[in-house]
């Protein structure tokens, strides 16, 4: 049985580090601002220097995103593990209502959750940021476009499917991100719920007459 070697002093240290400016830094955009943050000050948190910063992060909008880069992997990978008997629009739904329930483990050996989420929010309310996360978001959509692809043994170039049925479900996810980021109640709970919700009206949304009661009535 192979044994998974453990990191070294250094590598831990690194880590250490790196983790300690990203906490600092999310704790500064979040409370003072992400315009009105310095690297400056996300150094002098952590005692170290503005070089020592950059050799961790390109710069403030690459730790502002560093959480959610290992969300998005988690939703990604959660993706490739849903079982093949799913429809590609189930298996995205499952896959991040999965990811919500989990990736609690993933965030939490790097910042506490409630801070992440925010940040979530500060995404959200931040002109600069948004415009980042909205260019990244593209990206992802076509990332997990080519997983849904693979699993359906499409060609993804060839067949317009997988990069539709992401974007529908993309679109939908945006959607919440921007109800629940300008809401009060940035609990887990609330943005597994409120995406719940509006996924399961992506079918009535594109399949019913939503006029047949109304129609009904005035006959």
């Amino acid at each position: 049985m192979e044994t998974v070697p453990r990191p070294g002093l250094r590598e831990l240290k690194k880590q250490r580090t790196r983790d300690a400016l990203l906490r600092a830094a999310l704790e500064l955009f979040t409370t003072k601002g992400y315009e009105q943050t310095t690297v400056d000050e996300i150094a002098e948190v952590v005692d170290v220097s503005q070089r020592t910063f950059f050799r961790y992060f390109a710069g403030k909008e690459e730790a502002a995103f560093a959480v959610q880069v290992m969300v998005e992997s988690h939703f990604v990978e959660s993706v490739r593990r849903r079982p093949l008997h799913e429809a590609p629009l189930e298996a995205l739904r499952r896959a991040v209502l999965e990811s919500w329930d989990t990736f609690g483990e993933v965030i939490e050996a790097v910042i506490p959750i409630e801070l992440h989420m925010r940040t979530f929010q500060l995404i959200e309310s931040t002109p600069a940021l948004l415009a980042a996360h909205l260019a990244r978001q593209e990206g992802l959509e076509e990332e997990v476009a080519r997983v849904i692809a693979e699993r359906e043994g499409l060609d993804v170039d060839a067949d317009p499917r997988p990069r539709v049925t992401v974007a529908l479900f993309g679109g939908v996810i945006r959607l919440t991100s921007r109800l629940l980021g300008a809401g009060e109640d940035l609990s887990v709970e609330a943005i597994r719920d409120l995406t719940a919700l509006y996924l399961d009206q992506i079918g009535p949304a594109l399949a019913e007459n939503w006029h047949t009661v109304g129609a009904a009535d005035r006959e």
